[in-house]
């Protein structure tokens, strides 16, 4: 029995060294690490309020990131992931580019909050490029092919 726990435990850290090497992973991957970074700067300004949009995203990415890593989206149909995935990223792109944009034109004289907003601009162009993509798998799957018609009918 302690083997299989120590087997799945190897499987899993295989499972996210491999999903962090897959376009999608290295994405959501940044994007954690770009949050965790905002948080950090939005922490250590005298106005801390601008930290939730960076808690909120970087839970969002951290259960999409758990869910497309473990493959659950296969076993849980009844939640259309990819679409959800893809409000996610276009909600947080949008958010982090308005938040972010306030901090720095009114971050006069404190540093942290403005380097939080510039982290926080970065960030909303790569929650921005996860929304492209998202939505370009979106579109390569839903083109359908012209259905054959047999004309001895």
């Amino acid at each position: 029995m302690a083997d299989s726990s120590t087997n799945s435990g190897a499987n899993c850290m295989d499972k996210f060294k491999s999903y962090v090497k897959t376009p999608k992973g290295f994405i959501l991957a940044a994007e954690i690490i770009l949050s965790l970074i905002i948080i950090i700067c939005y922490a250590a300004s005298h106005y801390g309020g601008y930290s939730a949009v960076a808690i909120c995203e970087m839970v969002f990415a951290i259960v999409f990131f758990g869910v497309f890593m473990m493959e659950l989206d296969k076993q849980f149909q009844l939640v259309n992931w990819v679409w959800s995935d893809l409000f996610r990223a276009g909600i947080g792109a949008l958010l982090y580019i308005i938040t972010s944009l306030i901090c720095v034109i009114g971050g006069s004289g404190d540093g942290a909050r403005i380097a939080g907003g510039v982290f926080g601009l970065i960030a909303g162009l790569v929650f921005a490029y996860d929304t492209y993509t998202i939505f370009l798998q979106i579109k390569s799957t839903r083109q359908h092919t012209a259905a054959a018609t047999d004309d001895r009918v």
